[in-house]
């Protein structure tokens, strides 16, 4: 049975092209990003869906009158299955912008397939996902296989933008259960091994430091914002990593990370001693150590080096997401994605967290185990996006496996 399933999707192969063109096509880019939003891309979907034979289709409309005629739509197509368990995959139909068009060799919103990769704005993120989750349930109907459990093909707006209109939305309407198994192709590796399971929470700081503005021949009249800021930066990197020397394995790095990153300038001359310095710290934490915690020895280094220096220092938090409990490596959702796997990709599942963000986390938070993986190049929101065919075709070997859970 594998086999034959394996030959209709490798049969689609071409049909899976023509849907992917057709959705680079049509960019799909927040409002937030100085786009229109998904409303034209989800008509797209609806009419090519229906088109395929997938006739109960549901919308969740999220309100937004910043986007064209203000919603912001989420879709959702279900296949019976054996069971009342449900699998869900959760894509996501909005794009990046395409930054800067003079790094592109080709038109960002025209695919253009060339040595095995279709290039374009959203085809790697996250189009190929869209379209082997779909041809997936369509091998299966091709061969005549009743899916294992409820298929839930969940197609949402915004997740490059907050999710506030997807993920977010949907789970305020109480779609989603805790027994659900729930997988969200949004990252994953070129070999296509890793399922990430869990993640560092995150805390991005800007730091403002004050002080008196002088002539740099005299010194002794000001308050030198660039020395405290030097001599503050390295003092609270010191103190921070004393503080959470914690290593989880789990993780690559398998420690909490905080970086002194972004400088802004200060004074344009040389011979300025400057009154106020901005920096921030790029903070990525184990989800052991609560944020709170992190924010104290930050708070105690501020006035250590408020009182020595005579200097002011504020900060203020461009992000602070603390992380959710990881998936059990145990989880149901965990061991159906690993067997789908070693049946088409030749090395072992590796199964670890990162250090960024995903909106798996949203599920997590709520207590319903979800994983993260696809097949990819690190392509994502750069010039001359692409995805690889191969990878198109393993993703839906994958998923049409774990519907059948062969």
């Amino acid at each position: 049975m594998k086999n034959k399933l394996f030959k209709t999707i490798e049969s689609l192969e071409l049909d899976m092209i023509l849907l992917l063109s057709e959705l680079i096509s049509i960019p799909a880019i927040n409002p937030s990003d100085g786009g229109d939003g998904e409303y034209q891309k989800g008509q797209f979907l609806l009419k090519k869906l229906k088109e395929l034979g997938f006739h109960e289709i549901e919308v969740y409309n999220s309100e937004d009158a910043s986007a064209e005629c203000g919603v912001r739509p989420n879709i959702i197509i279900r296949k019976e299955g054996k069971t009342k368990k449900r699998l869900w995959i959760v894509s996501h139909i909005d794009v990046v912008p395409e930054g800067n068009r003079s790094l592109w060799n080709t038109d960002p919103f025209k695919a253009v397939l060339k040595d095995g990769k279709l290039y374009g704005r959203g085809s790697s993120d996250n189009g190929q996902e869209l379209v082997s989750s779909i041809y997936a349930l369509i091998a299966l109907q091709k061969n005549k296989i009743m899916p294992e459990y409820e298929i839930c093909l969940c197609m949402v707006a915004n997740e490059e933008a907050g999710s506030e209109h997807g993920i977010c939305h949907l789970i305020k309407q109480g779609i989603f259960d805790q027994e659900d198994l729930v997988v969200v192709p949004d990252a994953g590796s070129s070999d296509g091994n890793f399922i990430q399971i869990a993640e560092k929470s995150i805390c991005w700081i800007e730091f403002d430091i004050c002080g008196k503005q002088v002539h740099a021949s005299m010194p002794n009249l000001g308050k030198n914002a660039c020395r405290a800021a030097n001599e503050f930066s390295v003092a609270l990197d010191k103190a921070l990593h004393n503080a959470f020397p914690e290593v989880d394995n789990l993780f690559q790095p398998p420690f909490s990370t905080f970086e002194p990153t972004r400088r802004d300038a200060n004074v344009p001359n040389i011979n300025t001693v400057p009154g106020h310095e901005r920096f921030c710290f790029d903070c990525r934490v184990l989800p052991t150590a609560p944020l709170e915690a992190v924010i104290k020895v930050i708070n105690a280094e501020i006035k250590s080096f408020c009182d020595k220096l005579k200097v002011s220092i504020s900060y203020k938090f461009i992000q602070k997401e603390q992380a959710p409990a990881p998936t059990s490596i145990n989880a149901p959702v965990v061991d159906l994605l690993r067997n789908a796997l070693l049946q088409v990709i030749p090395k072992a599942p590796i199964i670890g967290g990162i250090g960024g963000g995903t909106c798996a986390a949203y599920f997590r938070k709520e207590g319903i185990p979800a994983v993260v993986w696809n097949q990819e190049d690190s392509v994502a929101h750069m010039p001359n996006e692409y995805a690889k065919i191969e990878h198109i075709l393993n993703e839906t070997k994958v998923f049409a496996l774990m519907m059948a859970d062969l």
